[in-house]
């Protein structure tokens, strides 16, 4: 059920409000979500802000790290009295002044996979989940985590449950976004990931120019609360890819890969 905004909400979020296909329905399905934020580096601090900013009900915020010296280049959710502080607890801290009505949750432990055999139809199937959160649970997954096995293990945690995930990445000068809604014929993290495996560079080889971590964390807001009202038209099914150092945006097809281990051959 939808919760009713009180007087001050209206004022706060008025000008989503005023938007026609977003409005009160969308403002109070966005006050009853959840998401869960993985990692709270570049991305995250840009996803996190502005989905704490537009009124999402609950954020769960994940990260194991603590925050350094040379994080502050572009995590603008820490500041120099954060050096040493675990990333989720100091973004929950810079999130709270932000918008003190949404409920946030930091989760500070390495995320691990735990697998349940159940039985069902009489075979045992694998069942994957996150030790620290019920994935069931959440309504948007959004990674922004920096390497290929903790994306992995979501697509899969997240294909499991069916939980929409929202993915980015950032590095030099280069950036792309991607919906996954984890629905039947729609294609998955993995699917993508194929086609760079372990080739895959991170900020910290490679550098990243500190606006670009905003604009690709902001876009994938966008797309979680897209994802999570239905308001306009999510990227599933496509790749959004950003040139910074020339200014363009292109946006291309994800087909499901055949072979697809995840989402095509999972049993």
């Amino acid at each position: 059920m939808n919760k009713v905004l009180s007087r001050a909400q209206q004022s706060r979020y008025g000008r989503q409000l005023l938007l026609p296909q977003f409005g009160f329905d969308g403002q109070e399905t966005l006050s009853t979500s959840t998401a869960l934020i993985v990692g709270l580096g570049g991305l995250g601090c840009a996803a996190a802000q502005y989905l704490a900013a537009s009124g999402i009900g609950r954020l769960l915020l994940a990260d194991f790290d603590n925050v350094e010296l040379s994080n502050l280049q572009r995590q603008v959710l820490h500041g120099d009295a954060d050096l040493g502080k675990n990333k989720a607890e100091s973004a929950a801290q810079a999130l709270a002044a932000i918008n003190p009505h949404v409920e946030l949750v930091p989760l500070i432990e390495r995320i691990e996979v735990e697998r349940v055999e159940v039985a069902s139809d009489g075979r045992g199937i694998a069942k994957i989940g996150i030790t620290q959160v019920d994935i069931s649970k959440v309504d948007v997954v959004v990674d922004c985590s920096d390497n290929l096995a903790t994306r992995e293990l979501l697509n899969e945690v997240c294909y499991q449950h069916q939980t929409p995930l929202v993915s980015g990445a950032a590095i030099r000068m280069e950036g792309q976004v991607a919906v996954f809604p984890m629905t039947p014929g729609a294609p998955c993290y993995q699917c993508l990931s194929r086609h760079f495996g372990e080739q895959e560079l991170s900020c910290v080889e490679a550098g990243v120019l500190a606006p670009l971590v905003g604009i690709i964390g902001s876009m994938q807001a966008l797309e979680a609360i897209k994802v999570l009202t239905g308001v306009g038209k999510t990227l599933a099914g496509r790749l959004l890819l950003f040139d910074g150092a020339y200014g363009e945006w292109q946006s291309f097809g994800l087909p499901v890969w055949s072979d697809c281990l995840v989402c095509q051959n999972a049993s």
